[in-house]
């Protein structure tokens, strides 16, 4: 039973940050939002929600600690997390909600497993190839999809940001990973997202000098840049973290499934994003890439947007 919850949680979490494309997509056309803008107040309100969270469960030694011993790491967590996301933001705009989601989502596993084949100086293991070339292919059928089916203003620039943005997925991955093993997930967490909110807020005071928008009073806007932050933040990484406890690190393989996945059907449904035969089979190969890499590594495959799966004995990275 607590198997079943678990799993639960940990879907649940793919579900809400699923959502996160859809939700720019919307604050963009709606208030004129920049991606760095979008981003800023994302991070920007998780944050204060989690250091409220820090401080009703008395926390804040834990925030301390790790501050006192992993400072440099915990920053660039932090500012990778921002990077990435910032990336993410600006390929949605570009290219469209599921081209984004399914690139920058679905090669990040794949650059860890290079990364790491690389610094362990190894061959990559047999389903490890498999994966990079489903992988590899999948990116070839859904950048030539977005790019014909014109589902966004700047389509390969799009793909670029979301490969990009894949990058700093996985190096936020590799370079906390260190720092996961002296620290809770929860003040992990609460110190690389504030960390991301301050490196985005000069991306919001160039927007002020361009005489773009930064802020808005649209309702509908406010509501979602509510959701960004409390729900495909703060209560997606709590239901990730719970979840966690009850099932294997694999588990949350499923988050990373069902994130693209549910990116990819909001946008058709409510955006009219239409990729075609080649860009689905494309978002299918790169889907069985993380499916493959997850059974050949199965405790080091990175879950979304911007935690990583623990290995065995470890604690969750955001």
């Amino acid at each position: 039973m607590h198997s079943r919850a678990g799993l639960l949680q940990v879907s649940a979490a793919g579900i809400l940050w699923g959502t996160g494309g859809l939700g720019v997509h919307v604050v963009h056309d709606r208030a004129g939002l920049s991606a760095g803008a979008v981003s800023a107040w994302r991070m920007g309100l998780a944050a204060v929600v989690l250091l409220l969270v820090v401080v009703v469960l008395r926390q804040a030694p834990a925030v301390v600690d790790l501050l006192r011993r992993h400072p440099v790491r915990a920053v660039a967590v932090g500012v990778a997390t921002a990077a990435y996301q910032g990336l993410y933001f600006a390929a949605v705009l570009a290219v469209g909600v599921g081209v984004a989601t399914v690139v920058a989502l679905g090669l990040a596993p794949v650059m860890v497993t290079v990364v790491e084949c690389v610094t362990e100086r190894r061959p990559p293991r047999g389903g490890e190839v498999v994966a990079l070339a489903a992988a590899l292919l999948g990116l070839g059928l859904v950048s030539y999809a977005g790019a014909s089916a014109g589902t966004g203003p700047a389509p390969l620039l799009g793909v670029a940001a979301a490969v990009v943005a894949a990058l700093g997925y996985a190096a936020t991955t590799l370079v906390g990973r260190t720092v996961s093993r002296a620290a809770s997930p929860l003040a992990l967490t609460t110190v690389a997202t504030t960390v991301g909110a301050l490196a985005l807020l000069p991306f919001a005071a160039v927007d002020v000098a361009r005489g773009l928008p930064v802020g808005t009073t649209d309702p509908v806007s406010i509501a979602w840049l509510a959701w960004l932050g409390v729900a495909t933040m703060a209560l997606a990484y709590g239901l990730l973290y719970a979840g966690l406890r009850s099932t294997s690190s694999s588990a949350a393989t499923i988050a990373t499934l069902l994130e693209p996945v549910t990116a990819a059907v909001l946008a058709a449904l409510l955006l009219g994003e239409r990729l075609g035969v080649a860009g689905v089979a494309g978002g299918v190969l790169i889907l069985a890439a993380i499916a493959v890499h997850a059974r050949a590594t199965p405790a080091a495959i990175p879950t979304a947007l911007p935690a990583a799966t623990p290995r065995a004995g470890e604690s969750a990275v955001p």
